[in-house]
């Protein structure tokens, strides 16, 4: 009986033992997954122990990228933390002309002179009728269609007149403005007028 006892131990032993190690197999295994996959998730534990002690020392100088962040936010007034700030887009500015029609058809010869109007007649020396409500003007000298600004040296007002007369034909004055011309830039009871005259290309 003892014999018999003994075989058949020694047949339980058998698939105990079996168990056992298949149990440490699969703990050895699961601790190596565990292992592969803590040193995947840390690449950088990897890559600090390829490089050299001195490579690794200057790391730890290396300013944090979230501090230099949130430093170059202003501080938040309300308490909320810091706040970012957004340029707003600067609108462009279309540019001015910077040239009248003056200056753009240009002064040939400028002077002052005493004005005076007129407001009858019926034709004038180019040919024209005669029209006191028309912007022209008389004149001894410039030619007919000629472009002249006259302005009154007492207000600043101006007017730009056509010659297409001739005239005045009394002392100290070079210019005789159509009456609607002179009411431009002054007032008719004042007569004659100290003006400046720009002849325009």
């Amino acid at each position: 009986m003892s014999g018999r006892h003994s075989v058949v131990s020694r047949r339980q032993l058998v698939p105990l033992i079996a168990g056992i190690a298949a149990v440490v197999v699969l703990v050895g295994g699961a601790v190596a997954t565990v292992n592969l996959v803590s040193d995947d998730a840390k690449p950088e534990a990897v890559v600090d122990a390829a490089r050299s002690p001195q490579e690794r020392a200057d790391r730890g100088n290396r300013p944090d990228p979230s501090a230099s962040a949130s430093a170059a936010l202003p501080p938040d007034t309300a308490g909320l933390g810091s706040v970012p700030v957004t340029a707003s887009p600067t609108p462009s500015k279309k540019p001015k002309p910077t040239t009248s029609t003056a200056t753009a058809t240009g002064v040939s010869s400028t002077g002052t002179c005493k004005v005076s109007y007129y407001a009858d007649g019926q034709m004038t020396a180019s040919g024209e009728p005669f029209d006191p409500n028309a912007m022209t003007a008389a004149n001894k000298e410039w030619k007919f269609g000629t472009q002249v600004r006259v302005t009154n040296l007492a207000n600043g007002s101006s007017v730009v007149v056509r010659i297409n007369d001739r005239g005045p034909y009394v002392s100290g004055r070079c210019i005789d403005l159509s009456r609607a011309a002179f009411q431009k830039i002054a007032s008719l009871g004042a007569g004659v007028i100290n003006a400046r005259y720009e002849v325009l290309k």
